[in-house]
């Protein structure tokens, strides 16, 4: 199933649609409207007690179940080497295209209980990050 909201009513309303049609899980796309709404869209899933994977621990942090997501810290460092090599004369059309290989998995325990899901230990160890 895909959803789609533009509006903060929007985004209510398709969370009461997901609960009505017990929806099991949902990820949560990168999306600056999104980012915005970011406390709202925690809340509607804690509120629907609906599991949620998000595409930035920020989201986590506010109290979202976990997030898998390229590591920013490893794009602003390779955005920064990239802006080195331009001003060291290398023309950007020349440059490679570099996709993000670091992602990290950050997982909050304390949501995952409230919503009644046990995490495996395997889980766990390889999180980069569990907020507890």
């Amino acid at each position: 199933m895909s959803a789609r909201a533009s509006t903060e009513a929007g985004i209510d309303a398709e969370f009461a649609i997901f609960a009505e049609q017990r929806v099991a899980a949902v990820l949560i796309a990168n999306d600056l409207f999104f980012i915005s709404r970011r406390d709202q869209i925690v809340a509607q899933a804690a509120r629907h007690a609906l599991p949620a994977i998000y595409t930035s621990r920020d989201y986590v942090a506010a109290g979202g179940l976990t997030s898998y997501a390229p590591s920013f810290v490893e794009a602003y460092r390779q955005a920064g080497i990239y802006a080195g090599r331009i001003l060291k004369g290398a023309k950007p059309s020349d440059l490679p295209v570099v996709q993000p290989a670091k992602f990290e998995l950050v997982v909050n325990l304390k949501t995952a209980k409230a919503l009644g899901l046990g995490m495996p230990d395997r889980l766990l160890a390889i999180a980069n990050e569990v907020i507890e």
